[in-house]
């Protein structure tokens, strides 16, 4: 199993009153690696895969330390553990090589933006993401 990595950089208005990332943030840096590894990684140039749009169903989001302001980019490991007919979960662990800040998942649909509607994950949408299918659930 592959594990798509994005290395997320921290800004000045991350952090908030107390000195660390914000927990809201963290939502911000699981949607540029999502975005990212669905949008800029997309089998194939010009591939029409994951570009009619998408919409969140669930995200869950467990903080295990807190992190602070560093110039130095924060790393996001990204996996998928479920993909199913018009669904699939995307894992996550925020981190730096020697230490976990958080763990999450996301349930995104896959969405036809003109019919206003959830769709199927296409043939090529299932084979790119089995790619990076783990053998099991991450503990989130």
């Amino acid at each position: 199993m592959a594990r798509h990595i994005y290395s997320c950089p921290l800004r000045w208005s991350d952090m908030d009153a107390f000195g660390h990332v914000n927990n809201v943030v963290f939502l911000r840096y699981l949607e540029e690696a999502r975005i990212d590894f669905m949008f800029r990684l997309a089998p194939g140039d010009g591939s029409p895969s994951f570009a009619g749009g998408s919409v969140v169903a669930r995200h869950e989001i467990d903080y295990v330390r807190p992190l602070v302001h560093r110039h130095r980019p924060v790393t996001v490991e990204s996996w998928v553990t479920k993909i199913g007919a018009a669904s699939l979960t995307i894992a996550y662990e925020i981190k730096d090589p020697d230490q976990v800040y958080v763990r999450a998942s996301t349930v995104v649909v896959p969405y036809n933006l003109a019919e206003e509607r959830p769709r199927r994950i296409s043939p090529e949408e299932k084979r790119f993401l089995q790619e990076y299918l783990a053998e099991e659930p991450a503990a989130v």
